[in-house]
C-alpha cells in the first residue's frame, strides 16, 4: 500500500530528525539567562541569602524562638573532600537491599552498594555502587550541625565515635541502628547520630539528638547535603543519538510544592545557583536509573541551596554541592532537642518514589513524552503483574493497541486496496491532462471523492506510531525495573539486541508488508526508496533497545496478518462482484 509505505518512511524520517535534535541539545544546550546576583537577604521572601562560593553555605538562620530578622551565626565549614580515613575504622551497615559505609569523621555516608542491582548482567558481576568516597568519582551525603554566636556544633568534618564498626540486619529484625557519638567536654555539648536502615527500604533515617550539659544556652542550624564531582560523560557512540547515557539528565534536582520538580545542570552551578526558602520539598543527585534525596520533615521550613566548590583536591575535579537546611534550634541548658531527616539512595521505582516523598517520583524524566510515557509505563508494568516476564507484557502491550486500533488500521487497508484499483483511472488522468498539474489533481480529488475515498486515510495512523514510539522508547531506557529485564536470548530489554535476531525479523515484516504493496502508480525513483526501506528500518532498529525493537516486530507481524486478511476479503467481495 502506497499510502502505509510512504507513512513509514515519513515515520523513519521524523524518528531520526528527533533524536538527532535530542543529541544537538545535550551536547550543545543553551546558555541561561545571566542571573543578577543577590545584594540583599531581604530581596525575596523566598530567596535564600547569597554567600560567596568559598564558603559553600548560607548564613545559619536566627532561632525561631528569637526576635525576628537574622542574627549572628556561623557558616557550614566549607570541607568536602577530607583525608582518607583507615578501611578498619570505618563502620559498615547493611540491611537486605543496601550496603552502607559510614566515616566516623564526620559521620558521613562515603559508600552506598544497591544489593540488589549488579553492575552488569554477567554473573557475578558486583552491586551498582551509587555513592562512593573515592576521589576519581567522589559522591558522598553528609549532614551536621552548624553553631550561632559562638556555639559549637560538630559539623560534617567533626570526629563522631562509633558503638560498633559492623552492623546488619539480623533474621527476624525490621530495622538496624548505627549509633555515634560527640561531646565537647568544654561546653558541655554532645550529639548522638543515628541512622536507621529498614528491611527492604532505600530509605535511611537520620536523627541527631542534642544534649546541652552546658550552662549556655546553645542556637544552631541542622543541615544535610549531597556533594558530588561531575560524573565522565558517555562513551561516544557511532551513532551519538542512540545513546541512551547522552540522554538522560545527570545533575542537582529539587521539589517545592509550589515550585514543582526542578533541574539544576552541572554547568548552572554558577550562573543559576539554587536559593529558595521550601516547605515540603527535597535535594537531590540525580542519574539515569538511580537517585539520591535528602527528604526533611514535610512540615518544616527549610532553606535550600547550592554552589560550585572550586577543585582544590587531587582529583582536580570541582564540587557541586546541593544542601537542605534547617529552622534555627534554641536548647536549653539542660534540655535536648533532636532533628530529623530521611535520606533515599537506591533505583527510581516509580510505583515506590511518590509514596516515599511527593514529586520524589518526577526524578523519572520522560522529557516531552511525559504525558504519554507515564501511562503506558503503568499498563505495562499492570501487564507485567499479570504475565510475570517484561518481553511478555510488551507483547501483550502490542496486542491491546493492535485490537483498540483495529478499526482505523481496516479503513486504511480498505482505502489502500481501492486507491490500488484506481491506479489505471489515475494513470489515464496523467496521461490527459499531461503537464496541467492544477487540473490533474482537481480531476483527481472529485474521483477520490466519487468514488469515496480519503486519500489521508493511511497517514492517520502516524498519529499513533509517531508519540508510541518515542514514548516506550523512554520508558524502556529511563525505567530501572526494566534494567537486565530479559527475554528469551535477550538479557537486557534496555540496550540493543545483542545478536541482532529482531531487527533482522523487522526487516522481514518490512519485507512482507512491501510484497501486499504492489508498487503501482510509483516512479522508479520511488520504487527504489520503498524497496530500500526494509534495509533502513532494519539499521534504525540495530541500536535501538531490544524492547523497542520486540514490540515493533509484534506490532509488524500483526499488521502484516491484518493487511493480507483484508486484502484478500476485498478481493473476493470484488470477485463475487465480478461474478
Amino acid at each position: 500500500m502506497i499510502n502505509q509505505t510512504r507513512t513509514l518512511l515519513v515515520v523513519a524520517l521524523l524518528v531520526v530528525a528527533y533524536l538527532l535534535w535530542q543529541g544537538w541539545q545535550n551536547d550543545y544546550p543553551s546558555a541561561p539567562p545571566p542571573q543578577a546576583p543577590a545584594t540583599s537577604a531581604a530581596a525575596s521572601s523566598a530567596a535564600v541569602p547569597e554567600t560567596p562560593a568559598t564558603t559553600a553555605a548560607p548564613a545559619v538562620a536566627a532561632s525561631a524562638a528569637a526576635a525576628p530578622g537574622p542574627a549572628p551565626a556561623k557558616t557550614v565549614p566549607q570541607g568536602t573532600h577530607l583525608s582518607a580515613t583507615p578501611a578498619a575504622d570505618l563502620v559498615t551497615v547493611s540491611n537486605d537491599v543496601l550496603r552502607l559505609t559510614i566515616d566516623p569523621r564526620g559521620g558521613n555516608i562515603v559508600a552506598a552498594d544497591l544489593l540488589d542491582y549488579p553492575q552488569k548482567v554477567t554473573p557475578g558481576s558486583p552491586p551498582v555502587r551509587l555513592l562512593d568516597g573515592a576521589s576519581a568519582h567522589y559522591y558522598v551525603a553528609q549532614d551536621g550541625l552548624v553553631g550561632a554566636k559562638g556555639s559549637v556544633a560538630p559539623s560534617h568534618l567533626a570526629e563522631f565515635t562509633p558503638t560498633a564498626t559492623h552492623y546488619s540486619l539480623a533474621p527476624g529484625q525490621n530495622q538496624v541502628v548505627v549509633t555515634l557519638n560527640w561531646r565537647d567536654p568544654a561546653s558541655g555539648l554532645s550529639v548522638i547520630k543515628r541512622y536507621t536502615l529498614t528491611r527492604g527500604s532505600y530509605a535511611i533515617a537520620l536523627s541527631q539528638e542534642i544534649d546541652n550539659h552546658g550552662s549556655q544556652a546553645w542556637r544552631g542550624n541542622a543541615y544535610e547535603q549531597l556533594v558530588r564531582t561531575e560524573p565522565a560523560p558517555p562513551p561516544k557512540h557511532l551513532l551519538e543519538f542512540y545513546n541512551p547515557d547522552s540522554l538522560s539528565f545527570t545533575g542537582a534536582a529539587w521539589y517545592g510544592p509550589d515550585a514543582k520538580y526542578n533541574k539544576l545542570k552541572f554547568g548552572d552551578f554558577q550562573s543559576d545557583p539554587l536559593r529558595r526558602q521550601v516547605t515540603g520539598g527535597w535535594v537531590a543527585m540525580s542519574q539515569r536509573f538511580f537517585v539520591s534525596a535528602w527528604i526533611p520533615p514535610a512540615g518544616q521550613a527549610e532553606r535550600f541551596s547550592s554552589v560550585e566548590i572550586p577543585a582544590s583536591t587531587p582529583d582536580g575535579k570541582p564540587h557541586y554541592l546541593v544542601r537542605s537546611m534547617g529552622p534555627g534550634l534554641t536548647v536549653a541548658p539542660g534540655a535536648s532537642a533532636t532533628t530529623s531527616a530521611r535520606l533515599y539512595v537506591g533505583p527510581k521505582l516509580q510505583n515506590q518514589l511518590g509514596a516515599i516523598a511527593p514529586g520524589l517520583n518526577l526524578t523519572v524524566d520522560y522529557g516531552h513524552f511525559t504525558v504519554i510515557a507515564v501511562p503506558m509505563f503503568k499498563l505495562l508494568s499492570f501487564l507485567h503483574w499479570l504475565v510475570h516476564n517484561w518481553g511478555l507484557a510488551i507483547i501483550v502491550l502490542v496486542l491491546l493497541i493492535q485490537a483498540a486500533t483495529y478499526k482505523l488500521s481496516e479503513a486504511q487497508y480498505k482505502s489502500g486496496a481501492r486507491m490500488r484499483k484506481l491506479q489505471p483511472r489515475l494513470k489515464a488522468l496523467k496521461e490527459r491532462f499531461g503537464d496541467d498539474k492544477q487540473k490533474y489533481q482537481q480531476a483527481m480529488m472529485e474521483l477520490y471523492k466519487k468514488e469515496k475515498i480519503n486519500p489521508v486515510a493511511g497517514c492517520l495512523p502516524m498519529l499513533i506510531i509517531f508519540p508510541i514510539f518515542f514514548a516506550l522508547y523512554y520508558v524502556l531506557i529511563f525505567s530501572v525495573e526494566l534494567r537486565h529485564a530479559s527475554f528469551l536470548w535477550i538479557p537486557d530489554l534496555s540496550v540493543a539486541d545483542p545478536y541482532f535476531i529482531l531487527p533482522v525479523l523487522y526487516a522481514l515484516t518490512m519485507l512482507a508488508t512491501s510484497f501486499l504493496t504492489p508498487a503501482q502508480g510509483m516512479d522508479p525513483t520511488q520504487a527504489k526508496i520503498m524497496k530500500f526501506m526494509p534495509v533502513l528500518f532494519s539499521v534504525l532498529f540495530f541500536f535501538f533497545p531490544a524492547g523497542l525493537t520486540l514490540y515493533y516486530v509484534v506490532r509488524g507481524i500483526c499488521m502484516v496478518s491484518q493487511q493480507w486478511y483484508i486484502t484478500r476479503k476485498i478481493e473476493r467481495a470484488d470477485a463475487r462482484a465480478r461474478a
